[in-house]
């Protein structure tokens, strides 16, 4: 399986090189190297040293790329407006799915450059990455920026990779190949927020219809449209103990479906997970 660094670069060019150094020593096969950066002289030179490391033959096999942050008004040379911060998301995107499209694994190192793309890079990995890929932060061990820019680890220089969770929106193979095929990262956040919504419904549904006995149902629902106990216990011609003892019956099945293990939910729990169905319901049988 083929395995590209993808890495996000700001002046510091030596978070790239001893990146791909710790991971070459975790035996990762790293094939390519694509460093995503802004404009700007010193950037730029930064650049011009990585690249001067891969031509040296210093990493035999692996290949690099540089790639700008560009947008409608050329290279983005930092992000200080909002149109400059719109189209990092885009160019993570479109490079991340480029591998995940061709089957491949990424390493995405999200430690050089401005926090912002951090942030996007989190953003992309959820959207795209799949059980095998990782997102990484380099942790320097007494170096300060500013500092002496050694491309590789001395003898007594410390530094590790730190593996960052990526909560994902799906494990769905083939929803993870849907996205890697959209152009634009909008609609994936789109697609995965509509997904994301109907998975979260069909599995409301399932705990009212399976979960529940039909007279728990009856109560839940009627709690959740806003009825108190002795209300509900005369809309049902049930005692007030009989309504109590049933939605305790049903905090402890909710409790056991959203896996909360120390505590109970409580009435505004079961309306805050519920009401969505109630209403989704009661609007379906109106009609």
């Amino acid at each position: 399986m083929k395995q590209v660094l993808v890495a996000t670069l700001g002046t510091e060019a030596q978070v790239v090189t001893i990146t791909l150094d710790l991971l070459l020593e975790r035996k990762q096969r790293i094939e390519q190297v694509v460093v995503i950066h802004t404009g700007g002289e010193a950037i730029r030179l930064a650049v011009d040293r990585l690249a001067a490391e891969f031509n040296a033959g210093v990493y035999a096999g692996v290949g690099m790329r540089a790639v700008a942050v560009t947008g409608p008004g050329g290279i983005v040379e930092d992000f200080r407006t909002e149109w400059e911060v719109s189209e990092l998301l885009p160019t993570l995107y479109r490079e991340v799915g480029a591998v995940k499209r061709t089957g491949g694994l990424v390493h995405l190192c999200v430690s050089g450059g401005r926090k912002v793309m951090a942030v996007g890079g989190m953003v992309v990995a959820q959207l795209l990455f799949g059980e095998d890929d990782r997102l990484w932060h380099l942790l320097s061990e007494g170096w300060q920026p500013g500092g002496k820019r050694n491309m590789h680890l001395g003898a007594t220089d410390q530094a590790r990779l730190v593996p960052i969770p990526v909560l994902r929106w799906t494990d769905s193979v083939m929803t993870l190949r849907g996205l890697a095929e959209l152009a634009d990262p909008l609609e994936a956040i789109r697609r995965q927020a509509t997904l994301a919504k109907s998975e979260t419904m069909r599995r409301r549904r399932e705990f009212v219809e399976r979960w529940l006995t039909p007279a728990e149902r009856e109560v839940s629902m009627l709690a959740c449209r806003g009825f108190d106990n002795a209300a509900i216990a005369h809309r049902l011609q049930k005692s007030e103990r009989t309504v109590a003892n049933q939605l305790t019956g049903v905090y402890a099945k909710l409790g056991q479906w959203l896996d909360f293990p120390q505590r109970l939910p409580d009435r505004s729990t079961l309306i805050s997970e519920l009401l969505p169905y109630v209403a989704l319901n009661d609007e379906a049988n109106r009609k």
